[in-house]
């Protein structure tokens, strides 16, 4: 059969799996496969503001994902690419971080000596605790949620934590380490990057600024190039052959983007848990050497050595859901039992009869990384616009005009974008939030059905 390749994406709330097959035509999706994670746990030590997943759960969903493939297409897969969510970090034993086990469909690993994954939406790392840090020399301002911080944090509050592992890594750079059965971890440039400490211009770590300070550097992971391999599978995984080739994991945002992006006149713009509008840099273009911490532009390094300019928000899907979730938690004051997964389309209909509404909504209840403090708001609220539809709608609108405010429309024209490509489970489910894309953006909005991370991280294979 055709050389098959197995694309994986960690994300914030699923995992999914997408076999890719090359055609006369090129690579062509041929199978999928997602499971939610229910990863959500409590933070080890109850950390205010923590945001932490059981690893056990992230892993256990992926391999129920892998089972639910054909098992002939998976005996055909010579490549494996995997993404995830960036900025976090999990801590493991290198020696110990996996059980390799029989299951239905051959050999599986499980999690063992592994940390609670935590994540990039951790709001542990407080503004005066972050402007403790050292300064970085990097053109990335630290944040809370980035890898290199979140070590700090522990390193402050729970050293015993640190003691107990030898590695660390994003979620998917420990999947790629359990894989090729790597002693030293091995992390992208991409995943490296959003950690903060990382200088792109020389690929490196800040090392003497880390040691400085106390930093247990031994825990930094190797890095390599996005698109290089990161090594071969030790033995079968579900069916997939031994030795298959493994790359090295990428950033989900980047696989995302790789997905799609065919034109440099793109742009994309993402919204799932969180939401991006990007767009490319010139050829040869390089960052600033040092961060504009105001700005909410950062540059994501891509491939071949190309950056990315984004409008990285924190407020995306996640909003949707506490909006969904206050809803749900208000009619259970009232003495009704409502699912959240009924409500949600109820207020989609509700808000596509109301087409416009003079409600504000700034929907930043999760902050933003160059403005933690920000909270949000609604104002020109009338009597006339109290209605489930007209508050859905304002709050889509939000959404939307928050991303343009951090990358206004005007730069986009000037750096003569021509198209906007959708992506993202928020945007596929939501025709009030596209509706909306329509009406701010004034470029025509394609929407790409099978634009994900999963289906990218199997391209750059």
């Amino acid at each position: 059969g055709p050389t098959c390749v197995l694309g994986i994406d960690l994300g914030t709330t699923s995992v999914k799996a997408a076999l890719v097959t090359g055609t006369e035509r090129g690579l062509a999706l041929a199978q999928s496969c997602s499971r939610e994670t229910q990863a959500h746990t409590d933070s080890l030590g109850d950390a205010p503001q923590g945001m932490e997943q059981d690893v056990q759960k992230i892993i256990r969903a992926l391999n129920e994902c892998l089972a639910a493939l054909p098992q002939q297409q998976l005996q055909q897969v010579t490549h494996i690419g995997i993404s995830g969510q960036m900025h976090g970090v999990v801590l493991w034993k290198s020696d110990k971080g996996c059980r390799w086990s029989e299951s239905g469909t051959g050999p599986a690993f499980e999690a063992d000596r592994v940390s609670h994954l935590v994540t990039w939406q951790d709001g542990r790392c407080s503004p005066a605790f972050l402007s403790s840090l050292p300064l970085p020399q990097s053109h990335v301002s630290l944040a809370t949620g980035f890898g290199c911080a979140t070590v700090f944090w522990y390193l402050k509050n729970s050293p015993d934590i640190l003691k107990a592992y030898d590695a660390a890594g994003t979620i998917q750079d420990y999947v790629v380490a359990m894989l090729c059965d790597l002693k030293k971890p091995l992390m992208s440039v991409q995943n490296a990057a959003s950690w903060g400490y990382f200088n792109c211009r020389n690929k490196s770590w800040n090392t003497e600024i880390l040691k400085k300070s106390g930093f247990p550097v031994h825990l930094l992971p190797e890095v390599g190039d996005p698109g290089s391999i990161a090594g071969r599978t030790t033995c079968a995984w579900h069916g997939i052959p031994k030795g298959a080739k493994v790359g090295i994991a990428l950033g989900d945002f980047q696989c995302s983007v790789y997905s799609c992006l065919t034109e440099r006149t793109d742009a994309v713009l993402n919204i799932s848990t969180s939401a991006q509008l990007t767009i490319s840099m010139p050829l040869g273009f390089q960052p600033p050497e040092a961060p504009d911490a105001s700005s909410a532009v950062t540059y994501f390094p891509y491939f071949n050595g190309d950056y990315l300019a984004v409008a990285a928000s924190l407020n995306g899907g996640n909003v949707l859901a506490a909006f969904v979730g206050m809803v749900a938690q208000w009619a259970q004051e009232l003495g009704l039992q409502l699912e959240e997964s009924a409500i949600y389309p109820r207020i989609i209909q509700a808000a596509l009869a109301q087409k416009h509404s003079k409600l504000s909504v700034h929907p930043t209840i999760f902050g933003e990384r160059h403005l933690p403090e920000l909270l949000a708001s609604v104002s020109s609220i009338g009597a006339s616009e109290l209605s489930l539809g007209h508050v859905t709608r304002a709050l889509c609108r939000g959404l939307v005009e928050n991303l343009c405010s951090m990358l206004p429309v005007q730069h986009l024209q000037a750096t003569g974008v021509r198209r906007v490509l959708g992506s993202g489970s928020a945007l596929a489910r939501n025709e009030v939030l596209r509706q909306e894309v329509e009406r701010i953006l004034p470029f025509p909005v394609v929407y790409g059905k099978d634009v994900d991370a999963a289906v990218g991280a199997a391209m750059v294979m």
